[in-house]
């Protein structure tokens, strides 16, 4: 008889105790996500004119924003770790901070379109592949 963790961790591993296709790409698309929110977030903080938006209604300052993606980076990267490990909490904060990532860089667009539509398609990806009934 499984004890309740071991029970978890059956269902985020398959029979053979791989890691089921859609958590594997969403575990590496996580740890692509992160470092790149990392990289936006280090740019932000040393360069605070890089970037520079006029009227614009979330104007939080670049070094704001900059903490900002280097948390939320972080964060996708510990999700990521937790969901290639099986880990079921790693499914939840990767589900949690894909969207907290989509809704970031959405308020980001006009700072950087290009990286911002770029790294929201990466979090619709991990959104979908989390999600999946037979993840």
């Amino acid at each position: 008889m499984t004890t309740m963790p071991e029970a978890r961790q059956e269902q985020s591993r398959g029979s053979n105790g791989t890691i089921p296709g859609p958590s594997l790409f969403a575990g590496i698309v996580l740890l692509v996500s992160g470092p790149l929110s990392i990289l936006v977030g280090v740019t932000g903080i040393a360069r605070d004119h890089l970037f520079s938006v006029a009227g614009y209604a979330y104007s939080f300052s670049l070094t704001s924003w900059g903490w900002i993606h280097l948390v939320v980076g972080v964060i996708l990267v510990v999700a990521g770790v937790g969901v290639l490990g099986g880990r079921s909490w790693g499914r939840l904060m990767g589900v949690t901070m894909a969207a907290i990532s989509l809704g970031t860089q959405f308020m980001y667009l006009p700072h950087y379109p290009a990286w911002a539509i770029s790294v929201m398609v990466l979090d619709v990806l991990i959104l979908w592949a989390l999600t999946r009934f037979n993840a």
